[in-house]
């Protein structure tokens, strides 16, 4: 059976190969839209490389910080529901404690505020 098994897929990958030399080595005549900066055909009106905004990308890593975060947060309440521990829920409540206090700490310095006053 392991012979079957090692002679189709030797097949099999042999013809993925074959298939792929054939189809990878055809030439385009025309690559004068795959180098222009948008391929959806008009020329751009600014400039592509426009400064990013800071305030944004800190949003989005604070996101990331907490969206992980509270995704550790799913097996300690799995694992709540099968019984009481005075350990865990001791550990959930620091782990909740420096969410809370890292929130409260941006919120503090102004990152979580989109327009600045």
């Amino acid at each position: 059976m392991f012979v079957v098994t090692l002679l189709v897929a030797s097949a099999l990958s042999a013809v993925f190969v074959a298939l792929s030399l054939t189809i990878g080595y055809t030439s385009y005549s025309d690559f004068g839209e795959k180098l222009t900066p948008f391929e959806c055909g008009f020329d751009p009106l600014s400039k592509m490389r426009s400064p990013f905004s800071a305030r944004f990308f800190l949003l989005v890593v604070l996101f990331l910080i907490f969206d992980v975060e509270i995704a550790l947060l799913f097996p300690v309440l799995s694992s709540l529901a099968s019984g009481n521990s005075l350990l865990l829920l001791s550990g959930l409540a620091t782990f909740l404690m420096i969410l809370l206090v890292g929130m409260f700490h941006e919120w503090n310095e102004g990152a979580l505020d989109w327009v600045s006053s």
